[in-house]
């Protein structure tokens, strides 16, 4: 394998549960999967967590790549990786390193841990194919620093997925025009399509080029408010929703106590829209308005049968067994959120308890585990995913499609409280489906911009 026209890319255990499939990211360049890394995939596939997928994915690839009649030689020299679709550009080798069999000399890292001896492999094959560039490829923020302190000279965190390079420069899901919007744009043509108002502009009268489909459109100065609804290289098509009326929006007793909140519950409420997604601050509403519109949703207007609430339990506990009870139960602790929420929505109610329950049970407020969503095709429903920060991209991927006929989807996430060992905002699978899904005209993403839970919050929010 000693191509020095190209890299060798060693891959830590972390990479390959984050995107089973990371052996064909590498184009032209070869692969090394240190043995220590099959061991540690072999010690999680029999988890019972979801992460554990993943592992069994990523074992029956390397499985398909290196099976057959390999010899042991031929794994160790490196195999060609074999042509697979949407891989084409994948020609380099992957081989299995056997670290264990190597006496590693003097100055390495104490060899008492799995991350030791993958950074010990590295150094070694580093020595070996000098001058050729060896890469170490980890998720891992320690253990990159780790490899940089032992003399490793290149580290490079897994970008594949990685599709911004900024979260500030992430779609927040509307376009600030400066003064009135009105006085900018002078041939529109106006149209009503029974209740509703569009207008039709010229794009060269627009200030920005960086327009989508379902994004919404505000100014400074007026109480213009608008949402694309088509965009062609000569024109586009927004609705009238005009400020005023959006303020004045309702869903479950609750109304907008800012224009993004007015954007996002327009949003909630439409039911051309199949997916929103809620970003933004800690106490801005994500919860509160993606709750209050669900039950609008159900129990008022008789759109939806049930509203299923998930989200993926935290690392620490993601086997949620140990909890007393049904699944719904179990999932009660990791779903405080949400019933904290209805009883903000029913805190005025003679018996605020009784009301819950039954909300609970007229909306058909079904609470589960991420974790036992696969599978599943749910229908006629409205599904709360939250704390979506903390999911891969391949995890929501897993979610959007289990998404049936006549479903609609709100995913809600703050990109700032991230709880994953190897996430951060630009790698989280929110950040992903924000980008992803601009330009569908199925979905809408708000960026809630502003604290609405009490000053304090804003304060710690703005300081902190």
């Amino acid at each position: 394998m000693d191509r020095d026209d190209t890299k060798l890319f060693v891959l830590d255990t972390n990479v390959l549960l984050h995107e089973p499939l990371a052996i064909y990211s590498f184009k032209e360049h070869d692969v090394v999967v240190p043995m220590t890394v099959l061991e540690e995939l072999d010690s999680i596939k029999d988890r019972k967590r979801d992460v554990s997928r993943d592992a069994r994915v990523a074992i029956r690839t390397l499985e398909d790549t290196l099976g057959g009649d390999i010899t042991p030689e031929q794994l160790v020299k490196g195999v060609e990786l074999p042509a697979r679709p949407g891989h084409e550009d994948a020609t380099g080798h992957l081989s299995i390193f056997p670290d264990h069999q190597i006496e590693f000399t003097i100055g390495t890292l104490p060899g008492d841990n799995n991350d030791n001896l993958i950074l010990n492999t590295t150094l070694h094959l580093q020595k070996l194919h000098a001058p050729r560039m060896v890469v170490l490829v980890t998720k891992d923020i320690n253990m990159r620093l780790k490899a940089k302190g032992a003399g490793i000279q290149q580290v490079e965190d897994y970008r594949r997925d990685q599709i911004i390079d900024d979260v500030r420069f992430l779609t927040k899901g509307f376009h600030q025009f400066s003064g009135n919007f009105w006085k900018h744009v002078g041939d529109i043509d106006s149209q009503r399509e029974g209740r509703k108002t569009f207008h039709q502009v010229p794009m060269a009268e627009i200030d920005t080029d960086l327009l989508y489909v379902n994004q919404y459109l505000i100014d400074e100065d007026s109480d213009f408010c608008g949402r694309v609804v088509e965009k062609t290289s000569d024109h586009v098509k927004f609705q009238d929703l005009n400020r005023e009326r959006l303020m004045n929006l309702d869903a479950w007793g609750i109304r907008p106590k800012n224009v993004y909140q007015g954007m996002a519950m327009q949003a909630l409420l439409d039911s051309d829209i199949d997916m929103v997604i809620l970003t933004g601050p800690a106490g801005c509403g994500k919860t509160l308005l993606a709750m209050a519109s669900a039950l609008e949703l159900v129990i008022e207007r008789n759109q939806y049968d049930k509203i299923i609430v998930t989200r993926n339990t935290p690392e620490i506990a993601e086997s949620i067994g140990f909890l007393p009870g049904t699944e719904e139960e179990k999932m009660g602790p990791w779903l405080a959120a949400i019933t904290d929420t209805l009883e903000v929505l029913h805190k005025h109610d003679v018996n605020p308890s009784g009301s819950m329950n039954y909300i609970m049970e007229k909306a058909n407020v079904q609470m589960k585990s991420i974790n036992f969503m696969r599978g599943r095709s749910i229908q006629n429903a409205v599904v709360l995913l939250d704390e979506c920060q903390n999911l891969t991209a391949s995890q929501l991927k897993t979610m959007i499609t289990r998404m049936g006929e006549g479903t609609k989807l709100i995913c809600c996430g703050n990109l700032a409280q991230i709880d994953s060992n190897y996430l951060t905002p630009v790698t989280s699978g929110l950040t992903y489906i924000v980008e992803k899904f601009k330009d569908f005209d199925g979905s809408a993403n708000i960026y809630l911009n502003g604290v609405v839970r009490s000053r304090l919050a804003e304060f710690a929010e703005e300081q902190l």
